[in-house]
């Protein structure tokens, strides 16, 4: 399921064309080694409180990682790739059940990429 508005995504249009580099993914992926899964998504699947949640926590953090539960009906790539399209953000790693996105802060940036 994807919804028809980006209501919910704080960021620049532009921003989302500025894709990281592999190195830049590579970075990210060993920042994100340390962390733990603040969602969980399960049987409500991906609905528009839910995106808004993950906006909130991408504009806070800039880095997020999240855990796709056997009930919610997506692989992990599927659901990263969703979300995405939804938030203008980047899928940095879908391994497994996890997921992580990374987006830059508007406000105020605290990962600086290599």
């Amino acid at each position: 399921m994807t919804l028809s508005s980006n209501s919910y995504c704080s960021c620049k249009q532009e921003d989302f064309y500025n894709m990281i580099t592999s190195k830049q993914r590579s970075y990210l992926r060993s920042l994100a080694n340390n962390l733990d899964p603040i969602f969980q998504l399960g049987k409500g699947g991906i609905e528009e409180g839910f995106l808004k949640q993950i906006d909130d926590a991408l504009e806070a953090r800039e880095i997020i990682k999240i855990s796709v539960l056997n009930n919610s009906g997506y692989e992990a790539r599927e659901a990263s790739d969703i979300i995405c399209s939804e938030l203008n953000c980047e899928g940095v790693q879908a391994i497994g059940s996890k997921i992580v996105l990374y987006r830059r802060s508007e406000k105020k940036q605290k990962i600086q990429l290599p």
